[in-house]
């Protein structure tokens, strides 16, 4: 299997690194790729392209099923997640290919780009956070209910830190210590504050 682990990563988090330790002890995978979209995708807060790819080089450095995907990154448009999966799984052919979705983001999955195709040809692994239960939103909603076995719910994640929260503190605690480095080196993030 193949764990595709889109997002930001504006900056990539302890947390980000937790839920690749957390899929691996729970179900295990071949491969893990993280996906940072593009500058292109509509952020007010998204640094540079650049800065995030070296961070999350940094992050990767030592685990070792981990690789990281500059497919969005080179894109001329942002494509969404059904486009990048597709091409995903033209890299793995012979691999189940599963993308890794928040609780929270599950609830907006049906307004993303080609949902209902993105929904029923691939496989998801939903990481409850901020006290939403994956199984009780696609419970709860018809569509998400049709293809309920496409989605495997991880509980147990107890992780509080987000991008969003060291963005706006600059806690070292929130991010490795070299990713930190990098950080206080490039002067990145000083203005958010």
């Amino acid at each position: 299997m193949v764990v595709v682990f889109g997002g930001a990563f504006n900056p990539p988090t302890l947390a980000h690194k937790e839920i690749y330790y957390l899929i691996d002890e729970r179900i295990g995978f071949d491969h893990f790729v993280f996906l940072p979209v593009s500058s292109k995708y509509n952020k007010s807060t998204l640094i540079s392209d650049k800065y995030r790819i070296d961070m999350l080089s940094i992050l990767i450095q030592d685990l070792p099923k981990a690789t990281l995907s500059l497919l969005e990154i080179e894109d001329h448009n942002f494509l969404g997640t059904y486009e990048s999966l597709k091409r995903m799984k033209d890299l793995y052919p012979e691999e189940e290919i599963a993308f890794i979705i928040g609780s929270d983001n599950l609830v907006n999955i049906k307004r993303w780009i080609n949902a209902e195709a993105l929904i029923s040809e691939f496989n998801f692994i939903v990481i409850n956070r901020n006290k939403q239960d994956g199984s009780k939103i696609i419970e709860k909603d018809e569509k998400l209910r049709l293809y309920k076995d496409n989605f495997k719910i991880i509980s147990g994640f107890n992780q509080y830190i987000s991008s969003t929260a060291f963005r706006d503190s600059l806690d070292p605690s929130y991010v490795t210590e070299a990713i930190y480095q990098y950080i206080m080196k490039n002067d990145l993030y000083r203005g958010n504050r």
